[in-house]
């Protein structure tokens, strides 16, 4: 797939509106790299939960991020609405790769792409189990 390609809002499935704020915004005057990657999270995380049925205070599984990056393509700022656009690159036992594109609202290309691994594990062992099946489900939604 070309860069072109995964920018393009079509190649996302889900949708998650974010409205920036003005502590978003660093010194130069656009938002901080740092708050995409909270972006990043906030949408993966609300499609587990909502979607999945990933219960993230008392379920056996819970999901470690161990992998993400960025690439940037022009600036967002406050205030402007974006969209997190989510789908899936990668499935498989226990991990996950996503892309997050982060759109400006009505807009085709992204502003950003990040890629972000998850590895779903045993609360009480840290160790690496299967994705639970619901949310295997939900995210088998992401990957067509």
């Amino acid at each position: 797939m070309t860069t072109e390609d995964a920018r393009y809002r079509g190649r996302f499935m889900a949708f998650d509106s974010i409205t920036t704020r003005w502590a978003d915004n660093d010194l130069y005057g656009h938002v901080n790299n740092v708050t995409y990657y909270a972006w990043f999270d906030t949408c993966v995380n609300r499609y587990l939960i909502e979607q999945g049925g990933l219960d993230i205070h008392q379920g056996q599984e819970i999901a470690y991020v161990v992998s993400s990056s960025c690439d940037y393509f022009s600036p967002v700022a406050y205030p402007e609405k974006v969209e997190a656009g989510l789908r899936v690159e990668k499935l498989g036992n226990s991990s996950v790769t996503y892309n997050i594109g982060i759109f400006r609202e009505g807009e085709e290309q992204a502003c950003a792409v990040g890629r972000f691994v998850h590895v779903f594990v045993n609360r009480d062992t840290d160790r690496p189990v299967p994705i639970p099946a619901g949310v295997r489900a939900a995210l088998e939604q992401l990957s067509q």
